[in-house]
């Protein structure tokens, strides 16, 4: 199996195609996609460019003498989960903290209940039933699951873990982080999930490399207490104690933290916040704020970027003669309320209706697209960078969900040498980019315009934040692309008989399906 997958891959070089950049002593940065080193995929069996981004956490779990907390909205790899175990049977305190949605081992799912899964969540459970049926009998045995399926290896250890429902509630927006502290002086902050798909690529394809994402590691114990504070909010008592735990708004509001690491000053901000604290306090403004003072260039890869208030600011930087670059992943690039378009100097309408203060870039630039990736990859990345020497990074996506409805990190670091590395992962994309707007773009703009005699803006109040499933309006929900009246009452009549927990869970009502899913994704909350 291992040989006919290699065969059927992309062949890469074994040679590093680049010199390795200096790494900071205390801050390191690597990503999965890199062109300056090579790994064996442990799962698939393929020597592909990239750095090892498990092998990394891995690494630094391994280190471990007392403690260690995992905060990470998906854990699916066996190789993490077997050494989260190692240590905890060396005597050191392992805590885990997941996305509620992603807190089932795949084994526990019923043939009925996998029937019932949407269809990316039924990819990649297929995509987990091929990987962990290691004979090729079509069956997964016991020995099978409890070699593959991660939460499943940390359940028979007892890896105490909990999820967002802890406090509770049936789940936050998404318990979104991706970060590991150890020994409270160590911390991983890294855009990508612990998945197969998001780290190595997708077992079925042997060509994907995995979404592009990038990981931090770094050492301060002052950072490493701010994370361990986070951490802590969160777990409050832990698993079947009191319902205590802290998740999304119920947090405490706190500012922007700053601390000196070595060379480097790093700001590190935990979403989300309150829509009834100032903007430019929460991790939008931090974002803001460090565009603003940008004098050269500022460039993007991101895998939503949905905030109007920081294109507005990217236009001035522009109109001050800033350079800007940018790429969002393809699947969010071109959706009417992509700020993408923006750059571009265009406007695409949903149902005759834009997006609340829309402001098309007056004096467009052509140097905004999407990555050219393997087929199934996405562009998972969150970070931009300013002037070369300031970094922008974490989990948090550049969209109005990041900021006011999940649990999220967002660090900003100023450093040459750590930037430089982001500057090399954004001109590995832009190198293999398409720029501008698509031909097919550019049609259904024309198809939209003529079907709309008048494109009536969207009220503020509407359409500014997501919207909340359970809680919306009518006319709130009818303000959702793709959602007419008739719709918008079969939403309300289905969360009457049981409130909607996930956006996967809108598939339970009549006359939704994939697409339309795609479409409200980062538009609702629940």
């Amino acid at each position: 199996m291992a040989l006919g997958l290699a065969a059927c891959g992309r062949v890469e070089s074994r040679q590093p195609r680049l010199v390795p950049l200096p790494q900071d002593p205390l801050i390191q940065v690597y990503f999965n996609q890199s062109e300056t080193s090579d790994y064996s995929d442990p799962y698939r069996q393929i020597v592909r460019l990239g750095d090892d981004l498990e092998e990394t956490i891995v690494e630094a779990i391994a280190k471990a003498q007392s403690s260690i907390d995992v905060a990470v909205q998906e854990l699916r790899l066996p190789k993490v989960a077997q050494a989260l175990i190692e240590r905890q049977q060396a005597g050191v305190q392992v805590r885990v903290i997941l996305e509620n949605n992603y807190s089932r081992p795949w084994s526990e799912f019923t043939p009925t209940q996998v029937a019932q899964l949407d269809p990316r969540t039924r990819q990649s459970y297929d995509e987990f039933i091929v990987f962990a049926d290691r004979d090729g009998d079509r069956l997964l045995s016991a020995a099978e699951t409890d070699q593959s399926d991660a939460l499943k290896i940390l359940h028979n250890a007892k890896i105490p873990w909990i999820d967002d429902t802890a406090d509770g509630s049936k789940g936050s927006g998404l318990m979104h982080h991706k970060f590991v502290i150890i020994d409270r002086q160590t911390v991983i902050v890294t855009s990508a999930n612990f998945t197969l798909s998001d780290i190595h690529g997708d077992f079925t394809r042997p060509e994907s490399r995995g979404n592009a994402n990038n990981l931090l590691k770094i050492e301060s114990y002052e950072l490493a207490n701010l994370f361990t504070q986070e951490f802590n909010l969160m777990w409050g008592d832990g698993p079947g104690g009191q319902p205590d735990s802290l998740f999304g708004l119920k947090k405490p509001q706190r500012l922007p933290a700053k601390m000196q690491v070595g060379n480097s000053l790093i700001a590190v901000y935990f979403s989300p916040t309150s829509q009834s604290v100032n903007w430019e306090q929460t991790g939008n403004g931090l974002i803001d704020q460090t565009l603003k003072v940008s004098k050269t260039s500022v460039d993007l890869a991101l895998f939503v970027f949905s905030e109007q208030k920081l294109v507005n600011t990217l236009a001035l930087n522009h109109q001050q003669g800033v350079k800007i670059r940018a790429l969002i992943d393809p699947s969010f690039a071109y959706r009417s309320y992509s700020e993408a378009l923006d750059m571009l100097g265009v406007a695409l309408s949903e149902n005759c209706q834009s997006e609340a203060d829309n402001q098309p870039w007056q004096t467009p630039i052509q140097t905004v697209g999407v990555p050219i990736l393997p087929p199934g990859d996405k562009l998972h990345h969150k970070f931009g960078v300013v002037d070369e020497t300031i970094a922008i990074a974490g989990s948090h996506n550049w969209s109005q969900a990041a900021n006011i409805i999940n649990d999220e990190t967002l660090l900003v670091i100023e450093s040459p040498v750590v930037a430089a590395h982001f500057i090399r992962e954004f001109n590995r994309l832009y190198a293999h980019s398409q720029l501008g707007i698509p031909a097919a773009i550019e049609r259904k703009i024309q198809a939209e315009q003529q079907k709309c005699l008048q494109v009536k803006p969207a009220q503020n109040n509407v359409t500014s934040s997501p919207i909340n499933l359970n809680t919306a309006t009518q006319a709130e929900l009818e303000s959702l692309p793709g959602i007419g009246p008739k719709l918008a009452q079969e939403i309300i009549k289905t969360r009457q008989q049981q409130p909607f927990t996930s956006l996967q869970d809108l598939s339970r009502v009549s006359g939704i399906g994939p697409k339309l899913l795609e479409r409200l994704e980062n538009r609702v909350t629940w």
